[in-house]
């Protein structure tokens, strides 16, 4: 017995399934421009299964805090009206890639400077007064300055 091909174009039904989304949240996010479903002749949406892709993208990158705005701008990198090939996501996934480094250093900064002076200005930690004394991290801006990069004097 011979396997068929899968079908190229999804009912919008089977990408919630596979995606694990509602089938709502898959129309909210083609009306946010992150996916273009052709229709068929009775007006119904046709995904193609290179959108079960695209939408995984989404969900890790929601995840990660990026934005809608901000995925939708990678995945208009993107081609439209073909599936993506691998160059097409490496390509794209270039300028993610930076983004995502940097919320590393953030993340890994925070990680190790949390239980100590983060230069917000509360003085609370007995380490705040050698760290930022007299609270001279508020001259390099709002925030909690050592977190976001700057050093300390």
């Amino acid at each position: 017995m011979v396997d068929k091909a899968p079908n190229e174009f999804l009912a919008i039904g089977q990408v919630a399934k596979r995606t694990g989304l509602s089938v709502s949240a898959v129309r909210f996010y083609e009306s946010a421009g992150l996916v273009f479903p052709d229709r068929n002749p009775g007006g119904q949406r046709r995904f193609r299964r290179s959108d079960i892709r695209r939408l995984s993208f989404v969900l890790i990158a929601q995840q990660l805090g990026f934005s809608i705005e901000q995925i939708r701008e990678q995945l208009n990198n993107l081609p439209q009206g073909r599936t993506p090939t691998q160059k097409d996501w490496a390509r794209m996934s270039r300028g993610f890639r930076d983004h995502i480094d940097h919320r590393i250093e953030v993340l890994n900064r925070m990680r190790s400077r949390l239980d100590g002076c983060i230069g917000c200005g509360c003085l609370s930690l007995q380490n705040c007064a050698l760290y930022n004394p007299l609270d001279r991290a508020h001259r390099k801006g709002p925030g909690p300055r050592y977190l976001l990069g700057d050093p300390g004097d």
